[in-house]
């Protein structure tokens, strides 16, 4: 939806990819927010699919808004459970369509995933590629779980954030990595307000081009 009485009819994406737990999601509904934008977590898509069970094809191809909504697709389970079906090409072409058709609905749209600026939105008017060193965003994943010990310990989380970022970056469709025309943006060493208002001026730059 677009902000009232301003561009009503505008077409205008913004793409942000980066590894779990960089600021990615945060940045993108300040965004969002901030320009009236529509947003979309797109590794909600394949963490819905991930957490159905049975055939992961099937349930992409009949993923609903809905789907959306369960209470179980923040968990450490459901992001493995992502990762892992994300490298199915049959299930990545199920959900590119519906992602392309909102990041050009008119109004504006923010989406935020791995491969947005790459494969599902290469023409977006802006990309951001969100990092932060592995260190960093396993302690932060680490302290929203609850500073835990044991299966979710520091250590745990650390090894699981190292783990994903393999098999993210080594699949052979859609590999995560910036493209060659985003802007990357480690927050290691950020307050999320500095990365916000960054991204904020990066994307009002193009907007008044």
């Amino acid at each position: 939806m677009g902000m009232p009485g301003k561009r009503p009819a505008m077409i205008f994406t913004v793409a942000i990819d980066g590894p779990a737990a960089a600021g990615k999601g945060t940045i993108s509904r300040a965004i969002a927010e901030r320009f009236g934008f529509a947003h979309l977590d797109t590794g909600l898509l394949y963490r819905a699919v991930g957490v159905m069970g049975g055939d992961p094809v099937a349930a992409a191809r009949n993923l609903t808004p809905h789907d959306l909504t369960r209470d179980d697709l923040r968990s450490l389970g459901a992001g493995q459970a992502a990762s892992r079906v994300a490298t199915l090409p049959a299930v990545r072409a199920a959900l590119t369509e519906f992602q392309r058709r909102f990041a050009r609905s008119p109004g504006g749209a923010v989406l935020d995933g791995r491969d947005i600026g790459t494969v599902i939105c290469p023409q977006a008017e802006v990309k951001l590629y969100v990092t932060a060193t592995p260190e960093v965003r396993a302690k932060r994943r680490w302290l929203e779980l609850g500073g835990q010990s044991g299966p979710d310990s520091l250590d745990a989380v650390l090894a699981q954030v190292i783990e994903r970022d393999a098999r993210d970056m080594g699949r052979a469709d859609a590999p995560l990595r910036p493209s060659d025309d985003a802007l990357v943006l480690d927050t290691s060493s950020m307050t999320i307000d500095e990365a916000v208002a960054k991204a904020c001026d990066t994307v009002a730059q193009r907007l008044s081009a």
